[in-house]
């Protein structure tokens, strides 16, 4: 009878020290994996499991949801509806390649900072997607047009392309300084988020007597309470730190930090789409809508830049000697 025998796991005593996780005692993936031994890990209970799971299949819904907007956009005519089309794209990005980061991080201390290099990238290419639709569908009246309205594209791509910095170089201190090395990277998401997030407190808490608060604000309530939570998640790392080696396979906080972001988002894709349709008659007549070289522009900065950074921490690596094993297999 043909059986799959599945990798091994291991303890946190076993492990290089690059692959410590606080809280996290067990069920450690093999620091030097074949790729077949990380695609195997899907489908065996490890800690990284659900890390993996809660992202690759919400990319797949949100792949559907990219598609049936596709089917109802007339792509080349229709440049109210190019900024959604480029948020929806990065939603869908984020989430494969953050799945993808989690699934081969455990192939070489190396392989892991890379994996997350990728991972963050892909993060600051989807704030800079949310920056385009905020800026097409979600202004309030009060700052369309604005000199605000006119700089908030071009700070987002160099927020993007800071934050990539800061949180690729953040990994980079994580054995000797921790505590600043997650500090630094919670900064470097904050920081872009809470500028694409401008144009939503103004509308919300400055400006709430505005026609534009309609069936969208809500959802960007939502949105940005799931937000919260998924900062909390993220740097509290509860409940695995209260009681370690309970939550090592279910439960632990990226896991939960996983769950409330794909809420986020979802919350925040409901909300543009909704603004998007809610408010086009009055957006067309009254703002100009992003032309197709500022949307292009925007994104393939964000990209060549991003991805120069990656390249340059990824090079970095291979002038630092990877860190001996703690304990050998035995």
């Amino acid at each position: 009878m043909l059986s799959l025998k599945l990798p091994r796991l291991f303890s946190i005593d076993q492990m290089p020290e690059v692959f410590h996780e606080q809280g996290i005692i067990f069920g450690y993936r093999h620091p030097q994996s074949s790729a077949t031994a990380c695609v195997l890990s899907l489908f065996q209970m490890t800690n990284e499991t659900l890390n993996i799971w809660t992202h690759l299949l919400p990319f797949w819904f949100f792949v559907w949801k990219f598609v049936t907007v596709l089917c109802v956009t007339d792509i080349q005519n229709d440049s109210y509806s190019w900024p959604l089309l480029v948020y929806m794209g990065t939603s869908c990005v984020y989430p494969l390649v953050s799945s993808c980061a989690h699934t081969f991080s455990s192939m070489s201390s190396n392989a892991r900072h890379i994996c997350y290099f990728l991972d963050y990238g892909a993060v600051n290419l989807f704030s800079l997607g949310s920056a385009l639709a905020y800026c097409a569908y979600t202004f309030p009246e009060a700052l369309v047009c604005t000199s605000f309205h006119d700089c908030y594209v071009t700070l987002a791509v160099l927020n993007t392309v800071l934050s990539t910095a800061v949180s690729c170089y953040s990994r980079f201190l994580e054995i000797k300084k921790p505590g600043l090395s997650k500090v630094l990277r919670v900064l470097a998401f904050a920081y872009p988020y809470t500028w694409d997030s401008i144009p939503i407190f103004c509308r919300l808490f400055l400006f709430p007597g505005e026609s534009a608060q309609n069936e969208a604000t809500l959802y960007h309530q939502k949105h940005m309470a799931m937000t919260l939570l998924a900062s909390f998640f993220y740097s509290a790392h509860v409940p695995e730190r209260l009681a370690p080696g309970c939550f090592d396979y279910i439960g632990h906080s990226h896991q939960l930090f996983h769950v409330c972001v794909i809420l986020a988002t979802h919350m925040q894709m409901e909300a543009i789409l909704l603004d998007k349709t809610l408010r086009k008659e009055w957006l067309l007549a009254n703002s100009r809508v992003l032309s197709f070289p500022q949307i292009a522009g925007a994104t393939l900065l964000c990209l060549i830049f991003s991805l120069s950074n990656i390249i340059y921490f990824s090079a970095s690596l291979y002038r630092i000697p990877e860190p001996e094993l703690q304990k050998k297999e035995t």
